[in-house]
């Protein structure tokens, strides 16, 4: 990562951390999901409503964690709003592949989340990244309720 670049990662993980868009709790959402990663102690309430037409109309989290953990859930849930249910679900699989594998094509779509790619290069770190996306994950799966998920859980197949 240029120089440049790095300044630029650590301008906004440090924006969105100690201003996340999104951040509160979502009244009457169809689906919430609490979610954690035991290794760091990050947490997130993720709320979430769908409009009629399936798409994620309203998305917002609560908790507390580091930086890359309340960036990303800042990030994600900017990017996210309005999106489709399978929109939402291949953005995920792209975040996920681009901080574990590095830059992939589909990456593009990301837009400023690419900017959490340098987190692969700390494996303690991509379960920060990823905490909010794993949250997304299983509001996706669901229509309605409440779930909890976990950064520990099938950790063999993050």
């Amino acid at each position: 990562m240029s120089l440049e670049l790095e300044e630029l990662y650590q301008e906004v993980i440090l924006d969105h951390s100690r201003r996340p868009r999104n951040f509160g709790v979502l009244e009457n959402a169809d689906v919430l999901v609490h979610g954690d990663n035991p290794a760091c102690g990050d947490e997130i309430h993720l709320g979430v409503q769908f409009g009629t037409d399936g798409r994620l109309q309203e998305i917002k989290f609560s908790g507390q964690g580091c930086a890359i953990s309340l960036a990303s859930a800042s990030m994600m849930t900017t990017k996210l709003k309005g999106k489709s249910r399978a929109e939402a679900t291949e953005m995920g699989r792209a975040f996920q592949n681009l901080v574990t594998a590095g830059e992939s094509e589909q990456a593009k779509s990301l837009g400023d989340l690419q900017l959490l790619q340098g987190v692969r290069k700390f494996p303690q770190r991509v379960k920060c990244a990823m905490l909010a996306w794993r949250a997304v994950e299983q509001a996706l799966a669901q229509t309605a309720g409440e779930a909890t998920v976990s950064t520990e859980a099938d950790a063999g197949n993050r």
